[in-house]
């Protein structure tokens, strides 16, 4: 046999053993993506950490890539694309590291450094760090200034922290750049319906606010003319002492949220609290005209029907007492139920706490009544 055939022969047996025999390590059908994917070169995303150990090829491209020896225009290109790579897969926070470092390499090629700002300002953004992103939109024109994209980047930022004028002026200048750019025409149109809105929320505002201060000023007045005085007021302070009378002593809501107003005709309505210490149990008027009297307001409220907590039927109007405390000398004041609210809150030693005017009401003379006094100053109103 010539050596022609034994060559024949001998590649027809290696060829038949290769099919019996599988290679170690080749992709199967399960597999093969998996095993594609980590191969450098055909990876669809790179990993957040090298391990040069477990990835000894990735690890070589990166430190090719980013050679500290190559020029610094070169590095910061590198940068730039991780960083839209990263963009792309809209894992932001590692695009403005990896432009931060593109940025970081401050190479003379301001084109470049002009993209590095605006595609941070980019990731910035759709974080959600709206300054931030303007900052970087302005660093972008400080080193090109008729770069499109970051004149685009900064107008929407002032859109997002409402700042419209600031977005207009963006608009205009970058318009002066491409007088036709879709989004910058889009982003003035909105800045400036935007704008308008916002001036005429603020002259309402405004508006609300001086009707709202000058309803504040009537209400002052009024209790001033009354001679009616606060609880944060120091008990036995002459009315000529005292510099300030302020609102905030007359602000204060209660559960219902009642506040003591002043009607059209100049007549003021308060939120009185009646108390009974007897069974522990209060009623609330939430609008007591300072010209009613007490005894219509008992008449109404006891009446035909006595309260479910009165089971003794001890509550009905010509059988009660109105009182007032004054809190600073512990003394009680006996009112006339005869008399209007108005001349009560008028007395000298009544004081408004905490917006509400409050008063006690007894059972004449009943068990309770006589306990509740033994030790305590009772004064009559004259």
């Amino acid at each position: 046999m010539d050596s022609q055939g034994e060559d024949d022969d001998t590649m027809d047996q290696f060829m038949e053993k290769f099919k019996t025999q599988k290679y170690e390590g080749a992709f199967n059908e399960d597999n093969w993506e998996e095993e594609f994917d980590k191969i450098p070169m055909f990876m669809k995303k790179a990993p957040q950490e090298i391990d040069p150990e477990k990835a000894p090829e990735l690890a070589c491209l990166q430190s090719i890539l980013f050679d500290e020896d190559r020029p610094l225009e070169e590095q910061a290109e590198s940068f730039k694309d991780e960083g839209n790579e990263y963009f792309k897969e809209k894992n932001y926070e590692k695009a403005v590291a990896s432009y931060t470092e593109g940025i970081k390499k401050k190479c003379k090629d301001v084109e470049l450094n002009a993209i590095l700002y605006t595609n941070r300002a980019a990731a910035q953004f759709y974080l959600g760090n709206y300054r931030s992103a303007l900052n970087d939109a302005i660093a972008a024109r400080k080193q090109k200034p008729d770069h499109l994209k970051a004149v685009i980047r900064g107008a929407l930022c002032c859109v997002e922290i409402k700042n419209y004028r600031e977005a207009l002026k963006w608009c205009e200048e970058g318009l002066k750049i491409n007088p036709t750019e879709k989004k910058l025409i889009e982003t003035r149109t909105k800045a400036d319906r935007l704008q308008r809105a916002a001036e005429r929320d603020a002259r309402k505002s405004k508006l609300a606010e001086k009707k709202k201060q000058s309803k504040k000023d009537s209400l002052l007045n009024a209790l001033k003319d009354r001679g009616i005085k606060l609880h944060q007021q120091a008990a036995g302070e002459d009315e000529e002492e005292t510099s300030e009378f302020s609102y905030d002593g007359i602000s204060s809501e209660n559960a219902t949220g009642s506040q003591v107003f002043l009607d059209e005709s100049g007549r003021l309505h308060w939120p009185v609290l009646f108390l009974y210490p007897e069974h522990m149990q209060t009623d609330f008027i939430s609008a007591f005209p300072e010209d009613s009297r007490f005894i219509d307001h008992l008449n109404a409220m006891f009446n035909e029907d006595y309260p479910p907590w009165d089971t003794d039927r001890k509550y009905f109007a010509p059988n009660l007492e109105v009182y007032f405390e004054d809190e600073e000398t512990q003394s009680f004041y006996q009112v006339n139920p005869e008399r209007t609210l108005l001349e009560a809150m008028q007395h000298r030693r009544f004081r408004v706490k905490a917006g509400s005017p409050s008063f006690l009401i007894f059972v004449k003379q009943s068990s309770f009544y006589k306990k509740y006094f033994t030790d305590r100053k009772v004064y009559k109103l004259t």
